[in-house]
C-alpha cells in the first residue's frame, strides 16, 4: 500500500458511523465515501454516479458480467450469448462459465494470437452472426499473466455497431496504462484497489449512465440498489487516495519501471539463452510492470521454489491459481504446448522495484534453471512442494 493510502485508512479506522445512517457520524462517513467516489471517478474518467463500489476486483467482475447478462436477457430472452476471450482472469472466466452451467448462457470464445491478443476479424464475424442474441462482450484491458494489451477501442467499436454492450476487466491496466472510461466508450469497467497501492478488499464497477445491472448481492440496497452491503469507509477512503496518486504518477512510473523490466528481461535471456518471452515483445503493446517467460525443460513450480529460497518472489501465472498443478489457460489459448506452458514464470515489478532487485534476479535465475533441469520435473516437485 502507498504510505498515503495507509495514512488515509488508519485515519478512518477508529471512527464510527455507517455511511447509510442519517445521524452525524453517518453523514460524516457518507461524505468520506462520496469524496472517494469522486476521486476514483476523476482518476478514471467517470462521473461519480458511474462508480459502484465493491469489495474488490473479483466481486466487481462478477457484478459486471452476471449483472449485465441478467439485465440484457430480461429485456430480450434471445440474448443468451456471451462473447469472451479465453485469456480472461478467472474472476471473469469462471463467472462466464457459471452462467453457462446454471443460467443457460452460450459462450463464444474468441481466438487469440500467439501474443494473447484477440482476433478482431473473428470478433466481427462472431458478432455479425445473429447479433440480437448477444448479451455482452467481455475482454480484459490487459492480460494479468503475459501483459499483452487488448485493442479495446476496436472491440468497443465492433460491438457498438450492433448495439451490444462491452465490459472490460481493467484491474491490471489502471496505474500502468492510460485508462479513461469516458474516452474508451466501454459500458462497464472493473478495477481493484490493491493493484494500485490501495487496500485489499476495495474495488469498483464503472457503469455508464443508464446501464442496467441486476444485483448479485441483495440486502440493504446500498450503491443505488446495485450492490448491497455496509460500505467499508476506511478502505474506500484509502482506495480513492491510491487511485488519485496512481494515475498522477503513471507516466513517470511507466517509463522508470518499464526500463527496469527491459533490463530484467535482458538479464534473464543472458543467463538462460533459450528462455522465451511471452506476450507482446513491443513495450508499447504490453504492461510496463510485467515480465513473463517460459523456461524449456523446467517446471514452473520448481523454479518458483528455488528462486523463493534465494529471496526472489515470483509467480507461475495468476496468483489465484498458485499451487494448482496445471498449465496456464492463457498460454494454452496462445497456442503454447502444454509441456512448455508448465515452465512459465511471471515477474511483477512496481514502484518500489530497483536496479538491485533486477541484479538479484539476474544472479539467481541461471543457477535455479540449471538445478531444476538437473533434478527433473517429477523429482524436484516432490521435494520442493510443501506437504
Amino acid at each position: 500500500m502507498l504510505p498515503e493510502a495507509v495514512a488515509a485508512m488508519t485515519e478512518e479506522l477508529p471512527r464510527t458511523g455507517n455511511a447509510s445512517s442519517l445521524h452525524t457520524s453517518g453523514r460524516r462517513a457518507r461524505r468520506i465515501v462520496e469524496e472517494a467516489r469522486e476521486r476514483v471517478g476523476d482518476a478514471l474518467g467517470a462521473g461519480p454516479s458511474e462508480v459502484v463500489f465493491t469489495a474488490g476486483g473479483t466481486e466487481a467482475d462478477n457484478l459486471a458480467v452476471k449483472g449485465l447478462f441478467w439485465a440484457r436477457r430480461a429485456q430480450d430472452a434471445r440474448r443468451r450469448r456471451i462473447v469472451a476471450s479465453p485469456v480472461e482472469h478467472h474472476a471473469v472466466l469462471d463467472a462466464v462459465e457459471w452462467l453457462a452451467a446454471h443460467e443457460g448462457a452460450e459462450i463464444d470464445w474468441l481466438p487469440v494470437d500467439s501474443l494473447g491478443r484477440v482476433d478482431l476479424v473473428a470478433l466481427g464475424e462472431t458478432l455479425a452472426r445473429d447479433p440480437g442474441s448477444v448479451a455482452l462482450v467481455t475482454v480484459m484491458w490487459a492480460n494479468n499473466e503475459v501483459g499483452t494489451v487488448q485493442p479495446v477501442a476496436e472491440i468497443v467499436a465492433a460491438a457498438h455497431e450492433h448495439g451490444i454492450p462491452v465490459h472490460s476487466d481493467a484491474v491490471q491496466a489502471v496505474g500502468q496504462l492510460a485508462v479513461d472510461f469516458g474516452v474508451s466508450g466501454l459500458d462497464c469497467l472493473t478495477v481493484s484497489g490493491h493493484k494500485i497501492g490501495g487496500p485489499v478488499g476495495a474495488g469498483a464497477v464503472l457503469a455508464r449512465r443508464g446501464l442496467d445491472l441486476v444485483p448479485v448481492l441483495h440486502g440493504g440496497g446500498q450503491e443505488r440498489g446495485v450492490r448491497s452491503g455496509t460500505l467499508d469507509v476506511p478502505a474506500l477512503h484509502a482506495f480513492g487516495v491510491a487511485a488519485e496518486i496512481a494515475v498522477a504518477d503513471r507516466e513517470e512510473l511507466a517509463v522508470r519501471i518499464g526500463a527496469l523490466r527491459d533490463d530484467l528481461l535482458r538479464a534473464v535471456v543472458a543467463a538462460v539463452p533459450d528462455a522465451v518471452l511471452r506476450g507482446d515483445p513491443d513495450p508499447a503493446g504490453r504492461l510496463p510492470f510485467n515480465a513473463h517467460a517460459t523456461f524449456p525443460g523446467c517446471e514452473g513450480d520448481s523454479l518458483l521454489y528455488l528462486l523463493d529460497a534465494r529471496g526472489v518472489e515470483c509467480s507461475t501465472g495468476s496468483a489465484c491459481q498458485a499451487g494448482v498443478p496445471q498449465p496456464s489457460h492463457v498460454l494454452l489459448a496462445m497456442g503454447v504446448p502444454e509441456p512448455v506452458a508448465r515452465g512459465a514464470l511471471r515477474f511483477s515489478l512496481g514502484r518500489t522495484s530497483t536496479a538491485a532487485d533486477v541484479e538479484a534476479v539476474a544472479a539467481a535465475i541461471g543457477p535455479a534453471v540449471e538445478r531444476a533441469r538437473r533434478a527433473g520435473v517429477g523429482g524436484f516437485a516432490t521435494e520442493a512442494v510443501p506437504s
